[in-house]
């Protein structure tokens, strides 16, 4: 624990910078690069571009490393705004050490360089930082102002130590220095385990929620010997969801808890049982030592000196596919199959097997009737989206009962509604929750941008320009403002408002994106197709900026490049339809019929009015002589009340023979 987290320097890092520090993601199609540059160390991503050459290239130095390097790191980049970014590449130990992806990045459409470490992410990896009084409660951005610790410290497990070192200080008596600080060990067997499991106790990392922090609580508030559910509830899947086997990273203290060793120990059997945070054993000390634990409650039954082989095998994890853990879950007998294997990173997310069902509180057990029960167990079934069919009259009614004073209540019933695309309900709870606190910043933001989805622009420009002024750093909000001001025609005062969220937060492609589209609007090319490209740079799978600078890109005769651009939106977002269309428009320019067909044919799937796509099939169709087809798209495109449309489509069926 002490090692969990540290400064990257020269003295700390285990990894090879020379050797196996170069691979390329094949899903991704980017080029990764590790590299040590006089006492530095820094992550560079590049793509090749379509004329050969490196593109999209990004380098961020990697200050921070998560992780003591037993199983895993984890690189973290500082910015000058002190927010901390988990970047996309880490470091494994397994095969004597290589780098690969980071946990959850293993796919075509990954964060890159824009994933924030959390208050959560730093409460389990590292010491508590010094914050302002309130600056971790569950409204506050994530930034790290000041020096961090560097690991998890004493006072984690024993609680505030000022007292104990000045007692030592004073030499005031053995007695005295030993009260003065917390001993887990005289704790109740329910609060020892707790300490233990206020970072080690996750029932999945996968969308759930796996637990809610108290919302009345800090980040950091946790002190050892009171009741872990004093601080956070911790949830899991429904029973019968198929989930009761899941063998996850942290899962060490829940497949325990499934033990019958633990079961019927009654709360004797701890993690102190076999652990001693001040000594960890390794090689043969370690299986001297853990066996002689066994022994301690079950006689041997073979000459094999290790009992955990068979009963707390090592075995890949589900969700960070390159670590290798002892599985806690003490088995009579080995799981069949090979536990080492290697495996696919599972993708469980909103768009790719979502888990849908009933959150269930996993710890405490219970908890007695009364507002907390009925607001928490609702809050549990919306806050990932996991049961907002039952979630959203739970939790409207806990809240109508109880009115509570918080208002993350109220703003995650306004969330559930808008994932039910029910904007105008979402709204009004976004309203509620500003009136319980005028300054929460979640409620702030997601107003705006529901406000702005709404057509409400007066509106949402109001609370935008109220919100800029309380939270003038918050690059979420400069950016909705931007948006608000273009849809509204105020082009001037949304750039404005768009270059100051991307000076605030460089990474934040969305900005660079609206950005481009904004000085396109003005008839600024060369500064729009500058701002795409750096959505593009920041995020190089941004279906939405790449189809904006293809369609830049065509309007100004570069086809080629239009057509490459066009080519990647499709395959990022290939649910698209004016993706598809472009690309298809492209493709006929060169006479690249067959291909252009099918991408039209997919644009009016996906949206059967589109008549830009009606027309392009039929003009494609007729090109390759299927008259007879190419007039029934031709006739809908006629049909279009965009009057250029409609012209040009009835020249072409004009044309067509038989006419």
């Amino acid at each position: 624990m002490g090692r969990s987290f540290s400064r990257a320097e020269p003295s700390r890092m285990m990894e090879n910078f020379e050797k196996g520090n170069r691979f390329y993601h094949k899903a991704s199609e980017r080029h990764y690069e590790v590299t040590g540059r006089g006492g530095r160390y820094f992550l560079r991503r590049h793509q090749i571009g379509p004329n050969g050459q490196p593109v999209n290239v990004l380098e961020k130095e990697i200050h921070h490393v998560m992780g003591s390097g037993n199983h895993a790191r984890t690189y973290i980049h500082r910015t000058p705004e002190n927010r901390l970014i988990e970047l996309p590449v880490g470091w494994y130990s397994e095969k004597g050490g290589y780098f690969a992806m980071s946990p959850g990045y293993d796919q075509a459409q990954h964060p890159g360089f824009g994933r924030n470490i959390s208050f959560d992410c730093m409460f389990c990896h590292n010491g508590y930082p010094k914050l302002a009084p309130g600056a971790d409660g569950p409204a506050s951005e994530a930034l790290f102002p000041g020096t961090l610790p560097e690991g998890i410290d004493c006072q984690r497990c024993h609680g505030p130590g000022q007292s104990h070192v000045e007692a030592a200080q004073k030499r005031t008596g053995l007695n005295v220095i030993r009260s003065s600080i917390l001993n887990p060990s005289r704790l109740s067997p329910e609060r020892q385990i707790e300490v233990c499991m206020q970072c080690h106790l996750e029932t999945t990392s996968f969308p759930l929620p796996n637990s809610i922090p108290r919302y009345d609580r800090g980040a950091f508030s946790y002190k050892p010997a009171e009741p872990l559910s004093d601080f956070i509830l911790h949830f899991d899947h429904g029973p019968g969801a198929g989930r009761e086997e899941k063998y996850e990273i942290v899962n060490s203290v829940y497949r325990l808890r499934k033990s019958a060793c633990f079961i019927k120990s009654g709360g004797k059997l701890l993690c102190t049982t076999c652990h001693n945070p001040h000594d960890i054993p390794r090689g043969e000390r370690a299986v001297e030592h853990y066996v002689s634990v066994c022994r301690q409650c079950h006689q041997p039954h073979t000459s094999e000196p290790d009992c955990l082989t068979c009963h707390m095998p090592k075995r890949r994890t589900e969700d960070v596919v390159h670590a290798v853990m002892t599985d806690h879950l003490i088995t009579r007998r080995k799981p069949a199959g090979d536990l080492l294997a290697p495996l696919a990173e599972r993708q469980e997310k909103e768009s790719r097997n979502p888990y849908r069902g009933e959150v269930t509180l996993y710890y405490p057990k219970t908890l007695p009737e009364g507002p907390e029960r009925d607001l928490y167990l609702a809050a549990a079934q919306v806050v990932q989206r996991s049961n907002l069919k039952a979630g959203i009259p739970q939790l409207t009614s806990a809240i109508e009962k109880h009115k509570p004073a918080s208002p993350v209540f109220y703003f995650q019933l306004a969330q559930a509604h808008l994932a039910e695309n029910q904007t105008s309900r979402a709204i009004a709870w976004y309203e509620e929750a500003l009136a319980k606190d005028p300054n929460f910043l979640p409620a702030l933001r997601s107003l705006g941008a529901a406000l702005i989805g709404q057509g409400q622009l007066a509106q949402a420009m109001e609370v935008l320009e109220r919100a800029t002024s309380s939270h003038a750093n918050d690059s979420n909000l400069w950016h909705q403002l931007a948006r608000a001001c273009q849809q509204s025609g105020r082009l001037s005062d949304a750039a404005a408002a768009a270059r100051r969220a991307t000076q605030l937060e460089p990474e934040l492609a969305d900005a660079h994106n609206t950005l481009g589209g904004i000085l396109a609007g003005a008839g600024d090319r060369a500064g729009s197709e500058a701002a795409f490209r750096e959505a593009i740079r920041q995020r190089p799978d941004y279906a939405e900026a790449r189809f904006n600078l293809a369609a830049l890109l065509a309007a100004t005769d570069r086809l080629r490049e239009a057509e490459h651009h066009a080519g990647i939106a499709v395959r990022s977002a290939p649910q698209t339809a004016g993706a598809r269309e472009l690309l298809g428009n492209l493709l006929a320019v060169r006479g690249a019929w067959g291909e252009a067909i099918g991408h039209y044919r997919e644009a009016v799937r996906l949206q059967p009015g589109f008549a830009r796509a009606h027309l392009g099939l039929g003009t494609a169709l007729a090109a390759t002589g299927n008259f007879a087809e190419a007039r029934q798209h031709l006739t809908r495109a006629a049909a279009a009340s965009d009057a250029a449309i409609q012209q040009e489509a009835r020249e072409l069926l004009g044309r067509l023979p038989g006419i």
